[in-house]
């Protein structure tokens, strides 16, 4: 009987590759893990820090330090990274040279509520605790904190984020009662009534046409308040 020589070969050279390819992996689970590394992504203010992280995989996983990579859940540890209140996501893996790798992206505060209890609205609309490492320097929310207020002062944050110019200018929004919202600006003594979150666009739009011309005038230090509640207008009231 002949036997067909570049079979042979080929299940051979199967075998050999098969053979290879068990016992580097083998090897490779076999390895330790040698070391971890924390990375942020996006914002490098950081309201946890590095140190922060690792000791709360301590607190959740152990001592991931020289254990075998393979008993190393990666989702398990991923888990336990997002159930901290400054984390948004986190993205872990393995390095082909044993280094366990956490990139982490934070929660991003766009408002800081001062009331009763204090912490930050972020990007999301959720509450977020305030961070010991660093304060994020965001609009001030002050008066009625309610959750109906907290739903309308996200709204208006989002507005004021979406324009370079309120965003350089709004250094805090004031509760005054239901559906009645003030802005108070870094550099003018002013304050901006703007009523409800109805017509957001327009009043904004209103305020910077108003603000150009009064600033072009050089009488913007005239003025204590400045209501933009009432029919698509701007209503000025003097010192």
């Amino acid at each position: 009987m002949r036997v067909n020589l570049g079979f042979v070969k080929l299940a051979a050279l199967i075998l050999v590759i098969t053979g290879l390819y068990a016992f580097s992996n083998e090897r490779n689970s076999a390895k330790q893990v040698a070391g971890m590394k924390v990375e942020f992504i996006g914002d490098q203010n950081l309201y946890l820090t590095e140190g922060t992280v690792n000791k709360l995989l301590i607190q959740n996983c152990g001592g991931l330090k020289n254990v075998p990579k393979e008993n190393i859940v990666l989702n398990t540890v991923e888990k336990a990274l997002e159930a901290n209140e400054m984390v948004k996501s986190a993205q872990v893996y393995l390095t082909i040279d044993g280094e366990l790798t956490s990139k982490i992206v934070q929660r991003k505060p766009i408002g800081r509520i001062e009331g009763d209890k204090k912490f930050y609205l972020d990007d999301e609309g959720k509450r977020m605790p305030l961070s010991n490492n660093h304060s994020a320097r965001v609009p001030i929310i002050t008066g009625n904190i309610s959750g109906k207020s907290l739903e309308d002062v996200y709204v208006i944050l989002e507005h004021i984020n979406k324009d370079d110019f309120f965003r350089k200018s709004v250094i805090g929004i004031h509760v005054q009662g239901d559906s009645e919202y003030q802005l108070r600006l870094r550099l003018n003594n002013f304050v901006v009534n703007i009523g409800g979150i109805e017509d957001l666009e327009a009043k904004f739009s209103n305020f910077k046409a108003f603000y150009a011309k009064a600033n072009k005038d050089e009488t913007l230090e005239d003025y204590a308040v400045v209501s933009l509640e009432f029919n698509n207008q701007v209503v000025c009231t003097k010192i």
